[in-house]
């Protein structure tokens, strides 16, 4: 079965075709990273016009590289939500488009059950019903989620940020640093050689148990105002340490208080639901210092680790045609795309 995912949900143009759920055959990303940098992140309006100059060469792309012609493509999908209005609407209405064009299903996709899926486009990973129950920690710029995943059907959100993904809050300590955008792999370089214990800074929500909005338990959720506030301050009382060699040990330590959250919360949640694998998947999954952490955590609780291809991380079509075919093998039907939906939830 082969399946044409598109993927368009906030700066990347991306078009994939895989088959049966698992082999990729072609994957396309376009990255829009040059077009955003001189505003230090995504502009809406800048995203959905490059969006519809690109969608149908990198579909055309997407076709060539997996040597499919149009009338190949057993089912299209196309990721509905969540995400930017304009950008989505650019891909679900070529989307609609080409499936009454081609006669072919048409299935939407929610984004964030694409990143959850991403580990299983890596081959070496078994199969999801043998290996589920997992726990997932998703880490991207806009989303910051611990997932309870029981099958490719079935998802349920142990906690959530409060306000800043984490991904968020490795680009705003980007900009406080005078560092690049996109703000995650820039905090990474500058951390290189850096002392990760050098500040002690915030790690969020510590402490009580109590629920907290949205009914999920205080110690699954995460904060990341703290910690932005925390560095505003260090280096508002110190501006030499931007100049003086001391960068590389405030970038370490301000990645470390971001990632020890993520692993404090992850393992109580790896413990509490008692299961034999979890995942990390998205953008901030591409981390180096992150997936070393993982990779000790996992021998902490004696779980097996398994993270998100690096190329299958940030945005892409191959997780929306992936898990759309998964499900159209698995029995379930399509879901409909009767329009976007900017903020659909898990």
């Amino acid at each position: 079965m082969l399946v044409l995912g598109i993927e368009t949900s906030c700066d990347e143009t991306a078009a994939a075709v895989v088959r049966d759920g698992r082999e990729v055959l072609s994957h396309i990303v376009l990255s829009q990273i040059a077009k955003h940098r001189p505003y230090g992140g995504v502009v809406p309006e800048i995203a959905s016009r490059a969006h519809m100059e690109a969608l149908m060469p990198v579909l055309d792309d997407a076709l060539r590289q997996a040597g499919a012609a149009w009338n190949d493509i057993d089912q299209l999908a196309v990721t509905h939500g969540p995400g930017l209005a304009s950008s989505l609407l650019v891909g679900v209405t070529a989307a609609r488009a080409l499936a009454m064009r081609l006669d072919k299903p048409l299935a939407g996709i929610n984004h964030l059950a694409g990143h959850l899926y991403s580990v299983f486009l890596d081959p070496t990973v078994a199969e999801p019903e043998s290996i589920c129950p997992m726990i997932v920690l998703l880490a991207t710029g806009g989303h910051t989620l611990l997932v309870r995943v029981d099958s490719i059907s079935s998802a349920r959100v142990l906690g959530q940020t409060l306000d800043d993904a984490v991904g968020e809050a490795l680009d705003k300590g980007a900009t406080l640093m005078g560092l690049g955008y996109p703000g995650g792999p820039e905090v990474e370089k500058a951390a290189a050689g850096g002392d990760p214990e050098r500040y002690p800074f915030p790690r969020g929500m510590q402490g009580g148990s109590g629920p907290v909005a949205g009914g999920l338990p205080r110690d699954r959720c995460f904060s990341y105002s703290g910690l932005k506030t925390a560095l505003l301050y260090l280096l508002r009382a110190h501006p030499e340490y931007l100049t003086n060699g001391e960068l590389p040990h405030v970038a370490a330590s301000y990645q470390e208080a971001a990632f020890d959250a993520l692993l404090d919360r992850l393992e109580r949640a790896v413990r509490a639901e008692r299961v034999e694998h979890f995942a990390c998947v998205g953008g901030v999954a591409k981390n180096r210092r992150l997936r070393a952490k993982l990779e000790d955590l996992a021998g902490q609780v004696n779980a097996q680790l398994h993270v998100a291809p690096m190329t299958y991380c940030t945005d892409n079509a191959a997780m929306i045609a992936g898990l759309a075919g998964a499900l159209a093998l698995g029995g379930f039907p399509p879901a409909p795309v009767d329009d976007v939906h900017p903020n659909l939830p898990l």
